[in-house]
């Protein structure tokens, strides 16, 4: 049997057509976009004609669109680069990925008021408690358009009217909701930070969206590269494979076909575990099954499933490899027992239906001999 994964919101497999695209540029002649000589030159119109290519798949202007080296960077560019105040009022979630969630523990410990909405089993926080939790002070919203576990999306359109008429900056982390769906952004939204790897393009290179309005300083000072956000020279062939990658996505097929492989994995282990439940009440992104098998320790499942070739995850990939139950699932108000039960499958465009039956196959078979073994 031939290796299956279901790990896509950790990495994505690279499309073929990318890593083309990828090869074509690095064995060009050298150009570094800020020479002015005719090499330079060259380097410069590519990553501009990238620049609006991307800009032209998300609406928006090619001025707005500033490369960096992924969702990390890009957040805390959004997030640190936005505030002049070491003790600004900042609205947050408690679920979101360690990126945000992190950064915003480490500006709480410098002196930063941070704000964590409430949230519960549906999975999102709630318009109406971002409502709550403004004040005269407060100076950034940071959210997550789908999160990274569960799958589960905000009311963006709410959020970022709410965001509008209070006259706050809403910062979004994109990372785990481009590609699957149509993703409009709507005027209340400030900022938003996209990662290559999580769409089929390569690693180390994402870009953000910055409105033309919403003022950021540098992280990184230098050559004054991208507007003099983000210096250093821009990975050229990286851009080219994450341009590549992004027009690649058809968002509407790829709603109803990640949509589709998802509940085919759904019906057939709901089938043979009635009692197994899905983590999270609210509308999740279309490839997204975070669910809680009763009785089967997590951490014991995952690693049987790696035996026998299938990829899943327990939680983030990004924290640091640990095998502990998950924050997002502990914040939501779960058990720490079923947060250790449940484990998380994430499909792309590149599982077949076949494969996705066979892993159900497996996990069904896995999961049965587990919870025998815990009840002899």
């Amino acid at each position: 049997m031939m290796r299956i994964y279901l790990d896509n919101n950790a990495t994505t497999q690279i499309d073929p057509l990318v890593i083309e695209a990828m090869i074509e540029e690095l064995a060009a002649p050298p150009r570094n976009p800020s020479s002015v000589h005719h090499f330079g030159q060259e380097g410069k119109k590519v990553l501009s004609d990238c620049r609006s290519q991307i800009a032209s798949f998300l609406g928006v202007k090619p001025s707005e669109i500033l490369f960096t080296s992924g969702g990390t960077e890009g957040m805390n560019l959004l997030i640190r680069g936005a505030l002049d105040d070491s003790k600004a009022h900042i609205i947050g979630s408690p679920i979101d990925h360690s990126c945000v969630y992190s950064t915003l523990i480490d500006l709480q410990a410098k002196g930063a008021d941070v704000t964590f909405l409430p949230v519960d089993t549906y999975g999102a926080p709630h318009p109406d408690d971002l409502q709550k939790a403004l004040r005269p002070n407060t100076k950034l919203i940071v959210l997550t358009a789908a999160n990274s576990e569960t799958g589960i999306k905000i009311n963006l359109e709410k959020m970022a009217a709410i965001a509008q008429s209070a006259k706050v900056p809403l910062i979004i982390d994109g990372v785990s909701f481009i590609g699957k769906e149509p993703f409009p952004i709507p005027d209340g939204v400030s900022g938003v930070a996209f990662s290559a790897h999580k769409f089929h393009g390569p690693k180390g290179v994402g870009f953000i969206f910055a409105r033309s309005s919403f003022k950021l300083s540098p992280l990184v000072t230098g050559g004054g590269q991208e507007k003099k956000i983000r210096s250093g020279t821009e990975n050229l062939p990286g851009i080219v494979g994450m341009t590549r990658a992004l027009t690649l996505i058809d968002e509407d097929e790829n709603a109803v076909s990640l949509i589709s492989l998802r509940e085919l994995f759904e019906s057939e282990i709901f089938s043979a575990f009635p009692d197994v439940e899905i983590n999270g009440e609210g509308p999740r992104i279309s490839n997204t099954s975070n669910l809680f098998f009763p009785g089967v320790d997590g951490e014991s499942l995952l690693i049987a499933l790696d035996m026998h070739k299938v990829a899943a995850s327990h939680a983030s990939a990004c924290a640091s490899g640990a095998l502990e139950p998950s924050r997002v699932l502990l914040k939501m108000g779960y058990s720490r027992e079923r947060a250790a039960s449940s484990l998380r499958f994430s499909f792309s465009r590149f599982n077949t239906r076949e494969e996705v039956k066979q892993a159900a196959k497996v996990v069904i078979s896995l999961a049965s001999k587990i919870r025998a073994a815990v009840l002899s």
